[in-house]
């Protein structure tokens, strides 16, 4: 039976992805863990791994084709034995509908699901490959990870449920029917709890339209430059932050001499290591990194901002993930120092330095730089002196940096100067508010003028 290869979702948000290039053509033998395609999404480009083994019988979507659906049928194998031809044309029908759809016509989904990448697979449940477990009648039932988590929330007895999978896996859509058309529910299944109704959606302000814009201008005096994916995602989750995150703002000044002090006495003493033009420093520190490390142990040392909103609970996270803002061509990537609490000045330096190599290379898997419990955004280096950064969620924070310059500050009743860097703190007012964000900030203001506190 021909296997459809769809467009695989390289992360829960992703809706859509570029086809940038194919690494097989029609006739080649693939086994699973093939590297197959290349996807570009808005931020990068990932390699796509082959689930099934079989031939390339026709490749529906060319390389180079923009906008490609998620889940769109973009080849088809052959499977062993199987006519390449008779493959091509039986097995380029869309894939399999969604089960709202079936539900409502009163059918069961009876297509096999079409295999998506193992990326896909991942994205969606964590793990490409079946799992088998013992149904409550003694018998072995394979079936994927999300479904198996599904029919557990949902009460649905897997024993109950005929898959549409690859050798009889139960999937996503085989669960959510069979939930749908109540189906068997384990003895000491609890009912699955009603879910809320959707918030609505906020719909965003209408400005001008293009047209309207366009005639404010003679005609001939500006070029267009079309958006590509990366930005319209960019100004469609700015837009999304400014019309749902009711933004607070807080701002502070730390003085730098002590931590500029230690950040020289440290890089001074880096050892060497050998590299291939000779040697270098085994690690060379940037202010930022110390930043990093300073808002890490902030949010560990005030843990009830350490926060996401959602719509049910605040979620408090165990751990200070800070992403950093990278400015890359066309836009913005912010990859993410996962504990960097824990982790030495050292390591967060060298990490940091390779994430932002890789970011503007766009080559981040989509795990650097997706989740996170805060950023940092600095712009110090272009000389702002201060400015306001807008909230990414599902953080609820985020710290502007400006640039450290020398001030005239009043210590024991003198005059004094002192390297003085202004920093802004915004938070989501709902899970942050203004007293737990002062408090935030003082916490991470003592760390970097008192930066021994970092080392210990």
């Amino acid at each position: 039976m021909p296997i459809n290869v769809t467009m695989p979702a390289l992360s829960p948000t992703m809706e859509e992805g570029n086809l940038a290039k194919w690494l097989v053509k029609e006739g080649d033998k693939v086994s699973s863990g093939d590297i197959i395609a290349e996807i570009e999404t808005d931020k990068a480009t990932m390699e796509v791994e082959a689930v099934d083994e079989g031939t390339v019988a026709k490749i529906l979507v060319p390389a180079g084709t923009e906008g490609v659906k998620v889940n769109a049928v973009i080849a088809v194998l052959a499977g062993e034995g199987e006519d390449l031809s008779a493959a091509a044309s039986g097995g380029s029908e869309p894939s399999q509908p969604k089960v709202d759809d079936a539900a409502a016509a009163g059918k069961a989904p009876g297509k096999p699901e079409s295999r998506a990448p193992e990326t896909a697979a991942k994205a969606e449940g964590g793990g490409g490959k079946a799992e088998a477990g013992e149904s409550a009648k003694g018998e072995r039932v394979f079936a994927s990870p999300l479904a198996r988590r599904i029919a557990k929330d949902q009460g649905v007895d897997l024993s109950a449920v005929k898959g549409s999978g690859p050798n009889g896996r139960i999937v996503k859509a085989d669960v959510e029917a069979a939930a749908k058309g109540g189906a068997v529910q384990k003895p000491d299944a609890a009912p699955a709890p009603k879910a809320d109704a959707p918030a609505p959606a906020v719909a965003p302000a209408k400005g001008p339209s293009d047209d309207q814009i366009r005639k404010l201008f003679p005609e001939g005096s500006y070029e267009e430059i079309l958006h590509d994916g990366m930005r319209k995602t960019i100004a469609k989750r700015l837009v999304e932050s400014k019309q749902t995150v009711p933004h607070f703002y807080l701002s502070l000044d730390c003085e730098l001499d002590a931590l500029l002090a230690l950040r020289k006495q440290l890089n001074d003493a880096a050892p060497t290591v050998k590299v291939e033009a000779g040697e270098k420093p085994a690690y060379k520190l940037s202010v930022n990194d110390l930043v990093i490390k300073a808002m890490a142990m902030a949010l560990k040392a005030v843990p009830d901002a350490n926060a996401s909103w959602t719509e049910t609970a605040i979620l408090r996270h165990k751990h200070a993930d800070v992403g950093v803002a990278v400015s890359i061509e066309g836009g913005l990537i912010t990859p993410i120092v996962r504990r960097a609490d824990e982790k030495t000045l050292s390591t967060i330096s060298n990490e940091m330095k390779d994430l932002a190599r890789r970011a503007r290379a766009r080559k981040l898997k989509p795990e650097e730089y997706q989740g996170g419990t805060t950023a940092v955004s600095n712009l110090g280096m272009f000389g702002i002196k201060n400015f306001a950064a807008v909230i990414n969620p599902p953080h609820a924070t985020i710290l502007a940096v400006g640039a450290g310059e020398q001030r005239a500050v009043v210590k024991g009743g003198e005059v004094k100067v002192a390297t003085v860097m202004s920093v802004t703190l915004s938070t989501d007012h709902r899970a942050v508010d203004g007293a737990l964000g002062a408090e935030l900030l003082s916490a991470f203001k003592q760390l970097i003028e008192n930066p021994m506190g970092m080392l210990v």
